[in-house]
């Protein structure tokens, strides 16, 4: 039963991609929660991404900096570990980075007025998986 569940999410996952999966955009996803990250990776991958992950701003930033196919940032809020939190890492990639979009998640509220850089997007904890992808193509599509 779970089997064919799997088989039916990535058949619309597959039909919500373009025909070429080289189009897609490498996400780089910062997520402290190993298994979020992992669910959230997943999602991704079975959608067509291509996924980078990192389990702190500190690491996401080195990844940054040794790479040049990031297409977007994807990143929770609270990070206990790193030198700072999710909002701050948005921030500054906007700031560094100016080019690579940035969605931000979160189950500990909506950001303030300041939190968030101009033109990042944010979508509340728990998320449905077909609403972060749609929501991840459709933010991209725009950026493009």
């Amino acid at each position: 039963r779970n089997r064919a569940r799997t088989s039916e999410l990535r058949l619309t996952f597959a039909g919500l991609m373009s025909d070429s999966p080289s189009d897609q955009p490498v996400v780089l996803l910062v997520e402290d929660d190993g298994l979020l990250l992992m669910e959230a990776s997943d999602t991704l991958a079975d959608a067509g991404f291509t996924v980078v992950e990192a389990t702190h701003a500190d690491k996401a930033l080195k990844v940054l900096e040794n790479r040049d196919d990031v297409g977007v940032l994807m990143t929770v809020v609270d990070m206990p570990q790193g030198s700072m939190d999710g909002f701050a890492l948005a921030r500054l990639v906007a700031y560094r980075w100016p080019s690579i979009p940035v969605l931000v998640v979160s189950g500990m509220g909506t950001p303030g007025p300041n939190d968030m850089p101009e033109g990042a997007r944010f979508i509340p904890k728990p998320y449905e998986p077909t609403t972060l992808v749609r929501t991840l193509q459709a933010f991209l599509r725009r950026a493009a």
